[in-house]
């Protein structure tokens, strides 16, 4: 079974916590009991800035986003998608079968990312013999 773009992100979006970045942030932020500008200074941003991610009116660059997830304490997935362990989840406090499901999912992916990368090695091989 192909999962489309679309059914993709929809069934990570039910892995998910169903929280918007802005969102898994602040709730970041707050479990590590940093204020705006706390979090703000050790990023090198200003606290409108930090404010403007958490209200979801801005987004902050690749870079930032690695560095909010390590100053937070968190992984980069939870923070986009909200996968994985929120910074106040316990560890037990996941059932087995929801990580069963993000297993089973991220498995799929994995198995379809392979064929892609073979057929658009076969395709390169094809375009290489058709140059000759």
């Amino acid at each position: 079974m192909r999962l489309s773009t679309e059914t993709t992100m929809a069934r990570l979006r039910e892995v998910g916590d169903g929280d918007t970045l802005g969102g898994r942030i602040w709730r970041a932020r707050d479990a590590a009991n940093l204020s705006t500008r706390d979090l703000a200074n050790q990023l090198g941003v200003r606290s409108e800035t930090v404010a403007a991610w958490e209200r979801d009116r801005a987004e902050p660059r690749t870079n930032r986003l690695f560095m909010l997830a390590g100053v937070l304490g968190v992984t980069p997935a939870w923070l986009i998608a909200g996968i994985g362990r929120a910074p106040d989840d316990k560890p037990a406090g996941r059932s087995k079968d929801a990580l069963r499901d993000q297993l089973d999912l991220v498995k799929k992916l994995h198995e379809q990312t392979g064929e892609a990368i073979a057929a658009l090695e076969t395709e390169l091989e094809r375009g290489q013999h058709d140059i000759r």
